[in-house]
């Protein structure tokens, strides 16, 4: 970074996607070449006509270190939040390690990667256990690295507070698992772009958590989105059968995974709060203000954002 300028090509897996756009745009305005590894093709996305597009695939080896050629740093969000089909968390860490052996063949000077807060090995939850076993592929990669770990991303594109938003603008209650009293503390989308570019700049390796200023109890947070988007509805705590029973009644009228049983035991085990001084300057409470009108204005679908997504690229990439 030359003041405060970044030079050099950047590619980040998933620019169009919800934190890899955040990085990609902060890059952009910094005044970085950008190029995006993605599971989408989007040419009407805002950043479409401002960066080289790649199919990320992970079939041919020598084709993705092609790709990645020439690149001085890797912003990595690649990852599924869930199983589902064909597409799993062990493929995912598989994946991982083809692009991480990609990168190091094609001489990138530093891998940023996007994690999760609280990951471990000995987790009983496959996202949190996946994470780990990422983190350890990157560090005994013998690449330059950083681990930026967000804990909830608020911003715009978000799925997960919009749809909570939506819900409550179109039901008259809305069922929190369990007494509600367990914590979130929310990012923003800006200050993981920050905090990965920063990061991309220096060589020491390093594992650092993104997470806002702010931490609320789940059932205050929800009342909150509430209250900023005028809505009425009871927010109630019910039993976690009860809890999930409602996700996945919902989940099948909607087509779509609400939130499944290992997410509901995540949230409820606080594996969304830092334990380390909050690194995040935004406040979610001044986002939800200015973003309360828009917000749940329509329901965004996870199953149709991403996973038909990558069933139709690999199709694609067979194909090509």
């Amino acid at each position: 970074m030359t003041n405060g300028r970044v030079t050099g090509r950047h590619i980040v897996t998933g620019a169009y996607s919800f934190t890899g756009g955040y990085i990609a745009e902060a890059l952009l305005a910094s005044g970085a070449t950008v190029a995006t590894l993605t599971r989408q093709t989007n040419p009407s996305h805002p950043l479409a006509s401002r960066l080289e597009s790649l199919l990320l695939q992970f079939e041919d080896a020598g084709r993705l270190a092609r790709d990645l050629s020439g690149a001085d740093v890797l912003y990595n969000t690649y990852w599924v939040r869930f199983n589902h089909g064909n597409v799993s968390f062990d493929h995912a860490i598989t994946n991982t390690g083809r692009l991480l052996a990609a990168a190091k063949r094609a001489g990138v000077r530093r891998l940023v990667h996007l994690s999760v807060s609280n990951p471990s090995e000995d987790s009983d939850l496959a996202y949190y256990r996946g994470k780990a076993i990422v983190e350890r592929m990157i560090r005994e990669s013998g690449m330059s690295y950083a681990i930026i770990r967000p804990t909830l991303i608020f911003g715009e594109g978000d799925l997960l507070i919009n749809n909570i938003a939506w819900f409550l603008r179109h039901f008259p209650a809305f069922a929190v698992p369990g007494d509600g009293r367990y914590r979130v503390q929310p990012v923003s989308g800006e200050d993981v772009a920050r905090l990965a570019l920063e990061a991309a700049q220096t060589h020491e390796n390093r594992v650092q958590d993104a997470a806002g200023p702010e931490v609320f109890a789940f059932v205050d947070f929800v009342r909150l989105i509430a209250k900023n988007i005028g809505s009425k509805a009871a927010v109630v705590g019910v039993p976690y059968g009860l809890a999930l029973l409602c996700c996945r009644a919902l989940g099948s009228f909607l087509g779509d995974v609400i939130l499944n049983a290992q997410e509901i035991k995540g949230l409820m085990t606080e594996r969304l709060v830092s334990n380390s001084a909050p690194t995040g300057k935004d406040r979610f409470n001044d986002w939800l203000a200015a973003h309360a009108p828009q917000l749940g204005g329509s329901y965004v679908s996870e199953l149709r954002r991403n996973y038909q997504q990558m069933t139709e690229n690999k199709q694609r990439f067979e194909n090509s």
